[in-house]
């Protein structure tokens, strides 16, 4: 079962990314470190948007890394 659409799916395929919703007071700092400790990969760059449901982050991993194989490591694609 797929459970990205839109966006987040695109972000995924296109541009390596992936995106979370994380604490409010997370910094992009923190956010990247958390990130590369628990994946076990290289972060490129942290976007930080705060919507309605909360504070969303855009994860870009670094080329020799693979946005879908984290995706599937976590059972979301």
């Amino acid at each position: 079962m797929n459970f990205l659409e839109g966006t987040a799916a695109q972000n995924l395929k296109d541009g390596n990314r992936l995106e979370f919703i994380v604490r409010r007071d997370a910094t992009k700092t923190e956010i990247r470190k958390a990130f590369e400790t628990l994946y076990e990969v290289k972060v490129d760059k942290v976007n930080t948007y705060i919507h309605l449901d909360g504070k969303h982050a855009i994860i870009k991993l670094r080329k020799d890394f693979r946005a879908e194989e984290v995706a599937m490591r976590l059972g979301v694609y």
